[in-house]
């Protein structure tokens, strides 16, 4: 089992991402941050010539949404956003490094070592 296997996946389409990672690690991603931190060639490049990404996700995040979520295989999910962005493809050992990197926002859980060991 690799730390980027997932148990589970919940898309709330207004509010977050909420992932269960097959070791127990969860994490809710809020929805601007993760439309921010969106991995398509198109984004990157923004990002990398100090663009924005997403003006409704900097100047209103309360506004930002999905409209429409899909898994792309076994490996990631594919979001579609209320600023007609459609082309980011979130693989889950992305979405674990960003979690384990602290690189984007997101609200983790982690089980408790001591309980693993009681077991």
């Amino acid at each position: 089992m690799a730390a980027h296997d997932i148990e589970s996946i919940e898309v709330d389409r207004t509010k977050h991402v909420f992932i269960e990672f097959a070791d127990g690690v969860t994490a809710r991603f809020d929805l601007a941050p993760l439309r921010l931190a969106c991995p398509c060639a198109e984004c990157n490049s923004r990002r990398q010539q100090g663009r924005s990404v997403s003006v409704l996700a900097e100047t209103k995040p309360d506004e930002i949404t999905i409209t429409e979520a899909a898994m792309q295989g076994a490996w990631g999910l594919n979001l579609d956003w209320s600023d007609g962005h459609s082309t980011g493809i979130y693989a889950f050992e992305k979405l674990r490094g960003w979690i384990d990197d602290r690189l984007v926002a997101s609200h983790v859980t982690r089980p408790d070592p001591d309980l693993e060991t009681n077991r």
